[in-house]
């Protein structure tokens, strides 16, 4: 894979370019496996990033994506719209129409969103919208703003998918539970792993999975959640061990409401930037049966993406 560019801009200070080397996966997916969370940036020049970001990332281009799809054995890709690019969903529309059908989106929407504007980007493969609440990310919108987009692309049968941190899942319990669609949970709800799987936190979000039954998880990203970290230097393709038990809890307890992604290019990422090949290895710890693994990569992404397959 090509290394990515600055493309005339200024990186973030400390922002960590994507790991172009990638080891080939060991484990071998099952024949439609889904990539459902991954993203694109940029490039740069072309779409340009939001004036009110707070990141400037490294480019990541569709070709990149699709290049590391093919690489690890994906046949499909989920590609969410990055904070940096704001609500202009130009760099994901450009790639869901490069990927012949195989990718689907999650956009980012303002309340004043058009009629119009929604229904291009349900023709360009755009299935739900993404409402992030981690505070060093992005603005406070309100609440009632987002129930009112909720509402609206509750009709084109899309889905919700929001971004927060465990602490946080008191306060939004009540409105995640009013939205009128289903509800995708971008990484377990971020726990924090160093605490007692059954603790009070955890527990918490595993209850509220098994009172609601439109919501999913997403067990993806292990590298955000882990301390214990990889490997040194990928020696050996079990990383990530504290954050197995989690995962592997609710592809158990919820086998038909769980997905999984890269998370590339991985945004905002401290510490280390991972090998996307050891990631997919990650995948048999938290899924140990090929049943397990074909509801997480293909059964389930599909029936929420692909529908009229």
């Amino acid at each position: 894979m090509d290394r990515p560019t600055t493309g005339g801009f200024t990186k973030t200070p400390g922002w960590l370019d994507w790991y172009d080397g990638p080891s080939k996966p060991e484990l071998k997916l099952p024949p439609g496996a889904v990539d459902a969370h991954c993203h694109v940036f940029g490039p740069g020049t072309e779409f340009p990033y939001a004036p009110e970001r707070k990141y400037t990332p490294c480019d990541a281009s569709k070709e990149q994506l699709f290049a590391l799809r093919d690489y690890l054995g994906f046949a499909r890709n989920v590609i969410v719209q990055a904070t940096c690019h704001g609500a202009d969903n130009r760099a994901l529309v450009d790639a869901l129409r490069a990927s012949n059908g195989r990718a689907r989106g999650v956009a980012t929407v303002r309340a004043e969103v058009s009629d119009a504007l929604l229904q291009e980007l349900h023709e360009a493969g755009v299935h739900g919208v993404r409402f992030n609440f981690v505070k060093r990310l992005v603005d406070f919108t309100p609440k009632v703003e987002l129930l009112e987009i909720a509402a609206r692309i509750a009709e084109l049968g899309w889905h919700v998918v929001v971004y927060f941190e465990a602490a946080d899942l008191p306060e939004l319990w009540d409105f995640f539970s009013a939205l009128p669609t289903p509800v995708v949970v971008d990484h377990m709800g971020r726990p924090d792993v160093s605490m007692p799987i059954d603790g009070p936190e955890f527990k918490l979000f595993v209850k509220y999975m098994h009172e609601h039954p439109q919501v999913w998880s997403k067990v993806s990203c292990p590298e955000r959640l882990s301390h214990s970290g990889p490997p040194a230097l990928y020696g050996e393709r079990r990383p990530y061990a504290d954050v197995v038990p989690f995962a592997r809890r609710l592809v158990e307890m919820f086998p038909d409401r769980v997905l999984w992604g890269t998370d590339w290019p991985h945004p905002n990422l401290k510490g280390h930037m991972p090998d996307d090949g050891l990631l997919v290895d990650y995948i048999a710890q938290i899924a140990p049966t090929q049943e397990l693994r074909r509801k997480l990569l293909v059964d389930n992404p599909m029936r929420l993406y692909w529908p009229e397959e």
